[in-house]
């Protein structure tokens, strides 16, 4: 039986969401105290839990660069491909650089959620409505969520700090609900962007 590029890259970005959401939720079960609100989710990537994370990151990013590249010869992702390819290895540069690797971190991670929001918006070009509406408003929230995140985080002074500290510009969600504002959206779309890519018609 053969797999179309469709198909194939269609399931690594479905599978390669899955995976992570489902890794976050096993390492955020075996981090002792922690707290969605409070801890940034790239604590998970230092604790106890730690090789899950970091292994589950990894693959995210290793995924979309695989499924990239079986795009690369379709004109119509010609851009977004570029794009899919810098949120990848951004990805898994989050993996390798935890949040013990303080500007390295900070640097990989608004990399990947930067690259997917504009993936996002971007892929209103590729894709029917009303998924391209929907992957719009996506794109945006990862943005927009970056921006007040990225704001709260200086303004609150935890930009050179290793504690998470409260902002007013997280909208009462704390630190890590507001960086979960930034990741989920941006995972939403990646899913239904591998959905609605098996049903196109072979490149």
């Amino acid at each position: 039986m053969t797999y179309s590029k469709e198909n194939i890259t269609g399931t690594l970005f479905f599978v390669a969401v899955t995976q992570f959401l489902l890794c976050v939720h096993i390492a955020e079960a075996l981090y002792p105290d922690y707290s969605v609100s409070a801890n940034y989710i790239s604590d998970l990537g230092v604790g106890p839990s730690s090789i899950i994370f970091n292994l589950s990151v990894f693959i995210l990013g290793l995924s979309v660069i695989l499924g990239a590249y079986f795009l690369r010869h379709d004109l119509n992702f010609k851009t977004m491909s570029i794009l899919l390819v810098l949120m990848g290895i951004s990805a898994m540069g989050v993996g390798v650089f935890t949040k013990d690797f303080t500007l390295a971190h900070g640097v990989v991670s608004s990399m990947t959620f930067f690259f997917a929001g504009i993936s996002a918006i971007l892929s209103f070009k590729v894709m029917k409505k009303p998924l391209s509406l929907i992957s719009i408003i996506l794109g945006i929230m990862t943005l927009g969520a970056l921006s007040l995140f990225s704001i709260g985080m200086v303004t609150s002074g935890s930009m050179t700090s290793n504690f998470a500290y409260d902002s007013s510009f997280y909208l009462g969600l704390g630190p890590g609900g507001m960086e979960r504002m930034i990741v989920y959206p941006a995972l939403i779309w990646l899913a239904g962007l591998g959905s609605y890519i098996i049903t196109r018609q072979e490149i």
